[in-house]
C-alpha cells in the first residue's frame, strides 16, 4: 500500500503500543490496563481481545466452534477482527490497533483499526483512483481512504451461530470524476469440521488445531449506468492484518518459468526494492521475511498467480494459508500505483505488506478481485478463505506442502533461521 511511504506524518496522531496479556477462561473476563512499551511484546490472549472489543464496540459478535472461534465487527466496516484455534486462552491472530480503537476518536486519511480481514475497494492511486480528489496531487496530504471502508458502519442483515451477514450502500467518485453507486454484501462465515476436511484431508487435521473462516464480498452496481474500463473501474480488495514475529515468513507459489510472457516472478517496487536478506525468489516460490522491521511490500501479477497465498511463524508454529477466487484467464486487475498510468489494469492479484512497526507490530496477506466491469444490476463476487494452523510440526509440514508447495523446514532455513 503506497500510503505507508512518509506514513510518520499520519502516526504523529495515533500509536498502537500494545497491552498487558491476561490469562483467562471459558468463564472470566480479562481486565484492561494502560498501554505497555512495544518492546515488551506481550502476547495477547483471543480472550482479551474477546473482552477489549466487547467494551468499545458493542457490535461486536463471536462465532465459535469448540476452540475455533472469530470475532466479527459490524461496526468496523464488518471486519473480522481476530481469530484462534484455542478459544480464550489461544493465541489471537489479528492484529488490533488497541489505542485508535480506545480512543473513539477517528483520525485523518486511514483509520488503521486492524483486523483479519478488512473489506477495500480499489483502485488506490492513478486516473482512475478512489482514493485522491479529482487534479489533487498524488502525496501523502491529499491521500484520503474512502469513507465507507475507513469509519462507517456496515448494516447487520442477519447472523446464525456459523455466519454473519452484512450490507452496505455506498457512492464514491474517482479521480475523472466518474461515481459509482453500489452495494457491498458481506458475508463472514467459520466454516465448519467437514469443510476443512475437504481443503486438507480428515487424517491431517485431526493432528492439529485449526480455525477457518471466509469472507463473501460481492459488490452490486446498483447505478443508471454500466461501469467501464474508459472510465474507471472498481475492484474488490480483501486484506488481513496479523501480528508479526522475528521468526514469520510469506511464502507464495507462483507459476514457473523464465517466459517474457510471464514477466517477473514477483514486484517489489512499491517501497524500493527489497534486500535479498528480506526477499528471496525460487523457480516457482516468493519468500518474504514479515517481521515487521522494514516497511516493504510484494505483489503477484495474474500471469504468475495461483490461488493461494500463505505465512509460517515459527515463534508461534503458526502456519496461515489463504485461499482466493482467481480466474488466470481474467487478466485487468487495477493499477493502485500513485501516478498517472500507461496501463491502468495492469495491478497485481496478490500481495503481502510488511510494517517496520511504526504503525505496529503487523504484516499482511491481500487479495483482490479482477476489475468489475458491471452492468447496471449485475453482482460480482470475490472470495478469500483464512485457514489458521497451530500444533504437530510433522501436520503442519503436510499441509505447507500441500498448499504452499514447500515444507516448513526449508520455509525456517529460508532466511537463515
Amino acid at each position: 500500500m503506497k500510503y505507508f511511504l512518509n506514513l510518520l506524518i499520519i502516526t504523529i496522531f495515533f500509536s498502537c503500543n500494545t497491552y498487558q496479556s491476561q490469562e483467562t477462561n471459558t468463564q472470566d473476563s480479562t481486565s484492561h490496563q494502560d498501554s505497555i512499551s512495544p518492546d515488551t511484546k506481550p502476547n495477547i490472549t483471543f480472550g482479551y481481545d474477546v473482552d477489549f472489543l466487547k467494551k468499545y464496540d458493542s457490535s461486536t459478535i463471536i462465532l465459535a466452534n469448540g476452540n475455533a472461534q472469530i470475532i466479527v465487527s459490524p461496526k468496523f466496516q464488518g471486519r473480522v477482527m481476530t481469530a484462534t484455534t484455542e478459544g480464550l486462552r489461544g493465541i489471537s491472530f489479528g492484529w488490533l490497533n488497541y489505542d485508535l480503537i480506545q480512543s473513539g476518536q477517528f483520525v485523518p486519511q486511514i483509520n488503521a483499526f486492524g483486523g483479519a480481514d478488512r473489506f477495500w475497494l480499489g483502485p488506490e492511486g492513478g486516473q482512475y483512483a478512489i482514493f485522491f480528489k479529482k487534479g489533487d496531487t498524488f502525496d501523502i496530504e491529499h491521500w484520503q481512504t474512502p469513507a465507507p471502508i475507513d469509519t462507517e458502519t456496515f448494516e447487520l442483515v442477519s447472523q446464525d451461530s456459523s455466519s454473519v451477514k452484512m450490507q452496505k450502500i455506498m457512492r464514491l467518485i474517482n479521480y475523472s470524476g466518474t461515481v459509482f453507486d453500489l452495494k457491498v454484501d458481506r458475508t463472514i462465515r467459520l466454516l465448519d469440521r467437514m469443510t476443512i476436511e475437504n481443503l486438507v484431508g480428515k487424517d491431517t487435521i485431526n493432528q492439529v488445531q485449526c480455525v477457518a473462516y471466509q469472507s463473501d464480498n460481492r459488490v452490486t452496481n446498483i447505478g443508471k449506468n454500466a461501469w467501464t474500463k474508459d472510465k474507471g473501474l472498481l475492484s474488490i480488495w480483501i486484506l488481513g492484518m496479523y501480528n508479526a514475529s522475528p521468526q514469520n515468513t510469506v511464502v507464495i507459489p507462483i507459476i514457473s518459468g523464465d517466459n517474457a510472457q510471464l514477466g517477473v516472478k514477483v514486484n517489489d517496487d512499491y517501497f524500493g526494492k527489497i534486500p535479498l536478506d528480506r526477499l528471496m525468489v525460487s523457480n516457482h516460490i516468493v519468500f518474504f521475511k514479515a517481521d515487521a522491521k522494514l516497511r516493504s511490500k510484494i505483489g503477484i501479477s495474474p500471469q504468475r498467480s495461483k490461488d493461494v497465498i500463505g505465512s509460517y511463524d515459527a515463534e508461534k508454529q503458526t502456519l496461515t494459508i489463504v485461499k482466493f477466487t482467481f480466474n488466470p484467464t481474467n487478466t485487468d486487475y487495477v493499477n493502485s500505483q500513485w501516478k498517472i498510468q500507461e496501463n491502468p489494469y495492469a495491478g497485481d492479484v496478490s500481495n503481502s505488506y510488511n510494517d517496520s512497526n511504526d504503525l505496529g507490530n503487523f504484516y499482511e496477506l491481500e487479495t483482490s478481485s479482477p476489475a468489475l466491469a458491471l452492468k447496471p444490476n449485475e453482482s460480482k463476487p470475490h472470495i478469500h478463505t483464512t485457514l489458521h494452523f497451530t500444533g504437530d510440526k510433522q501436520t503442519l509440514d503436510k499441509i505447507a506442502r500441500k498448499f504452499l508447495e514447500v515444507d516448513i523446514e526449508e520455509i525456517n532455513t529460508i532466511f537463515g533461521k
